[in-house]
């Protein structure tokens, strides 16, 4: 199971496009019909597009913005979101929430001695800690640290483990 994020803001700034075009087009025939000058004449719309030449700048410009735009969308629709589920090992349709994912293996990090600060980012394929401490001996923190994160790793078993790499900060200088 690998769900992944839906499309929604491309998807919703193309829809309030398209409500915005066919609520103009809506206005300006409900003014024709009851006989009221519409906000977008027709007429004038039609001559200017028919008097455009594909020679002339602003043609090619609104041309190529619009396949630009049709461009971003395609790419937008075609490359995957994000996972939001995490597939684990065990049963087919066994998975794990990242955000849940990510604070399990944080809180792991920061229930070290001397850790006074973790961030965390998870790939598929490797898990980066960045520990902050108090300590000014930073000897060892950060194998405990990565002992810590690999032992939870091991209690949520995901189907592709990652390998987790540690970085130590500490905010004093030793003397």
């Amino acid at each position: 199971m690998k769900r992944r994020t839906r499309r929604s803001l491309p998807a919703s700034l193309t829809a309030a496009v398209l409500l915005a075009v066919c609520v103009l087009v809506a206005v300006a025939a409900i003014q024709r019909l009851t006989g009221n000058q519409p906000w977008l004449d027709y007429r004038a719309v039609a001559t200017a597009v028919h008097n455009a030449r594909w020679t002339d700048l602003v043609p090619a410009l609104i041309s190529a913005a619009v396949a630009l735009v049709g461009l971003v969308l395609l790419w937008a629709a075609l490359l995957p979101g994000k996972r939001r589920i995490l597939p684990l090992t065990g049963d087919p349709d066994s998975g794990a929430d990242t955000t849940g994912y990510r604070s399990a293996l944080r809180a792991a990090a920061t229930d070290v001695d001397g850790v006074e600060q973790a961030r965390l980012s998870t790939g598929s394929r490797k898990v980066k800690v960045r520990v902050k401490t108090a300590r000014t001996r930073t000897d060892g923190l950060s194998d405990a640290v990565r002992a810590a994160v690999e032992s939870r790793l091991d209690h949520i078993s995901p189907a592709r483990r990652p390998a987790v790499s540690v970085r130590v900060r500490a905010t004093r200088e030793a003397s």
